[in-house]
């Protein structure tokens, strides 16, 4: 089982989590098309020794948040769960930005997923402009005890750093993976601050990786493309932790068997490559 990774004193995550994404239905919209399925997979995930589930209100809208409670609560004490607050759902499933009443947002995070309080937030940015007031409110919440750390989602460097100022965060949630690294050095930086960073879509999202090395790597070590895009990951920096999000039991254990994937150098020089 994978290693973890200790960001606060009361924060330590799983370096192999689960991104609740996909429990939704398509585009993380709508109800599931097997519930149980989905209670099996979260209840798989703790039994695999995951304690980093990564959630949102606006994925179903609420649907992802209703299942984690109906399959984990009363929630394991070293289980960690992180959500987002700053988009919401269109009628349609559109995505939209909507960084107003982030404290409402939190509130009904909290009741969705039965907790007093949470144990991370991010808030996902749009656009690179100034996130110091929305920021300063997610600070207010933390000292208020509804929120116990904070992180950001979707942000530039310059963000990063206007956050900091603000307040403590303990990660940084960016669109990253073995074929699209412009946070290079920004996971390097974080890297030394003692921050972590979770790249979502770290299989590509909508548009899964495609890629022959990769592909020729995986068949060389008897793996999965996507087992091999996720040690890569693990192996990046040991400030990185995967959220690989799945909606079935079968997928789910095969991404965790990618935190006991070693990469030789050989296949480590070809995958470092691809950037």
């Amino acid at each position: 089982m994978t290693d973890t990774i200790t960001l606060a004193g009361d924060l330590v995550l799983s370096r192999m989590g689960y991104g609740a994404m996909q429990l939704a239905g398509p585009n993380a919209f709508g109800p599931p098309r097997d519930r149980a399925e989905a209670v099996r997979v979260l209840r798989t995930a703790v039994e695999l020794g995951v304690t980093h589930i990564d959630t949102s209100d606006f994925y179903g809208p609420v649907v992802t948040n209703e299942i984690i409670r109906e399959a984990l609560h009363p929630y394991a004490e070293d289980l960690r769960i992180v959500t987002k607050v700053g988009f919401r759902r269109g009628p349609e499933g559109s995505w939209d930005p909507w960084p107003h009443d982030l404290r409402g947002q939190v509130r009904d995070n909290l009741t969705h997923l039965g907790l007093d309080v949470l144990d991370a937030v991010n808030l996902r940015v749009a656009g690179d402009g100034t996130i110091a007031e929305l920021f300063g409110t997610l600070a207010e919440l933390r000292d208020e005890g509804l929120v116990r750390h904070l992180g950001l989602s979707n942000v530039t460097a310059a963000q990063v750093a206007e956050a900091r100022a603000i307040a403590p965060i303990v990660f940084v949630q960016n669109m990253y993976n073995v074929v699209l690294r412009t946070d290079d050095a920004l996971i390097d930086e974080l890297s030394g601050e003692g921050i972590g960073y979770v790249p979502f879509f770290p299989l590509g999202g909508w548009s899964p990786l495609q890629s022959g090395v990769l592909d020729e790597v995986a068949a060389g070590l008897g793996a999965s493309p996507q087992q091999v895009a996720l040690a890569w990951l693990l192996r990046r920096s040991p400030n990185i932790l995967v959220i690989p999000g799945t909606s079935t039991v079968a997928h789910l254990r095969a991404n965790v068997a990618a935190a006991d994937l070693r990469l030789p150098a050989e296949a480590i020089a070809k995958l470092d490559a691809l950037g």
